[in-house]
């Protein structure tokens, strides 16, 4: 701790301060921090695991991929952990996350009981529930690095079964779906059986499926998702599946959910000469990330005299009673497909993602591109999709693009609060300030 704090210190006023870190899940591209960047890869690793108090402390920029090895084998997990192998603990408590227990367990950083937080002026504070950091502890989830870095972090872990057995229940329409979440959200039950996971997918307005996943100890068969078959075209074609533990938890991280399609990855001659080992999420953001900086798929796109395409490549959480006036929005207006659901209820209140504790709500994820009509510009669809959601009362993640105006801005993620926590913490303000990282990309 002691040289990365020679490393702020050192900086002269003035001096954007990053990260060096080997990964990301961000979509708001930047060019890479380089040397430039805090060298932070002493704070990878997970230091221990309590099998008695079931909890784990971890380096902050620890994957998930790693925390989950060190975990299972002691029949334990944490009790949200989100889809992508290398979404780190710091990433996930700052930037949020979520997957299908969120109905039941919230959020990734509902589950963390301290944190050693690096303040933007080199000082290291423990910040907990209950002692003088508290207003930190609450207000440290989304503020994406703008606050300071977690170093180190306490987190609650839960029991598991070597298996998931899932069911893969299929809806007409959005409102017949919404009302399957509520019900499910509300009984923990499917037709008299427990439901410990609970995610779905829109392939369009009239094919809807909600998978719903259950620990067991046994199991007739299992599938392998991590090869040559497709986690997501499974579920149109299957009723019931089962998986190991950790192929349930990485399901999605083989194909990035969908997404490895637009890179060809999907096709069965490219997929059979792809090496297995990069199958993964961040293989193809890197690729991604090369592209546009390169700008290689727009120069092709100019040649062959293609629109240009706008991406489009958000998570937003609408009350559920209102899930299906955005789908069909979502639906006409945009027309990507397919879409991720997931449900979750915030077990506590969190400063600067203001949702109403106890109340249900659902994810929706969509990551694509969308062609420009004449005269449209690169935002007009990511607009209409941020005023929609705030017409709706919900709220979008900050992983992505954003255009939000800078009043509205704050007003949709308490900027009172924030503006307090920063002079509290980044009087100075070496750290860009939220709005500032995360609309304007500084």
């Amino acid at each position: 701790m002691a040289d990365l704090r020679e490393q702020i210190v050192a900086r002269p006023a003035g001096t954007p301060i990053r990260l060096a870190k080997p990964t990301s899940n961000l979509f708001r591209f930047r060019e890479p921090p380089g040397r430039a960047g805090l060298d932070v890869s002493a704070f990878t690793g997970v230091l221990d695991v309590d099998t008695t108090a079931r909890t784990a402390d971890v380096g902050g920029m620890t994957t998930y991929e790693d925390l989950v090895d060190a975990t299972l084998p002691h029949g334990l997990v944490p009790f949200v952990v989100p889809q992508l192998k290398t979404i780190t603990l710091g990433g996930a408590v700052a930037g949020l996350g979520i997957e299908s227990p969120s109905f039941r367990s919230g959020m990734p950083h509902e589950s963390v009981l301290e944190m050693d937080i690096l303040t933007p002026d080199g000082e290291v504070v423990l910040v907990t529930p209950d002692n003088e950091h508290a207003e930190l502890f609450r207000g440290f989830p989304n503020s994406y690095g703008t606050l300071g870095y977690a170093l180190r972090l306490r987190i609650a872990l839960e029991p598991v079964k070597p298996f998931v057995r899932l069911r893969h229940v299929r809806f007409p329409d959005a409102v017949r779906c919404a009302a399957g979440i509520e019900e499910i959200c509300a009984n923990g039950t499917y037709r008299d059986e427990r439901v410990d996971f609970l995610d779905g997918v829109m392939f369009s307005g009239d094919e809807l499926y909600l998978t719903l996943g259950r620990y067991t100890d046994e199991v007739p068969q299992l599938s392998d998702y991590t090869g040559q078959r497709i986690f997501y075209q499974s579920i149109r074609n299957r009723v019931t599946d089962h998986l190991t533990i950790r192929d349930y938890l990485w399901r999605w991280d083989t194909d990035w959910f969908w997404c490895s399609k637009a890179l060809g990855v999907q096709n069965p001659v490219v997929r059979r000469l792809w090496p297995k080992r990069y199958l993964r999420s961040d293989v193809y953001r890197k690729i991604i990330a090369f592209d546009r900086r390169h700008q290689l798929y727009d120069r092709l796109s100019k040649l062959r005299r293609e629109p240009a395409r706008e991406p489009v490549i958000q998570d937003v959480e609408l009350p559920v009673e209102r899930l299906p006036e955005f789908l069909e929005f979502f639906d006409k207006e945009i027309g990507i497909s397919p879409v991720w659901l997931c449900p979750l209820r915030m077990r506590e209140s969190w400063s600067l993602y203001p949702m109403e504790t106890g109340r249900l709500y659902v994810n929706v994820g969509f990551w694509a591109t969308v062609p420009l009509g004449p005269g449209e510009v690169d935002g007009t669809y990511n607009r209409l999709i941020e005023s929609k959601v705030t017409e709706l009362g919900g709220h979008k993640s900050l992983y992505s693009t954003s255009y939000f105006e800078e009043d509205e801005f704050w007003m949709a993620y308490d900027g009172e609060t924030y503006r307090k926590l920063k002079e509290a913490y980044d009087p100075d303000g070496r750290l860009p300030d939220l709005y500032s990282k995360c609309v304007r990309n500084q």
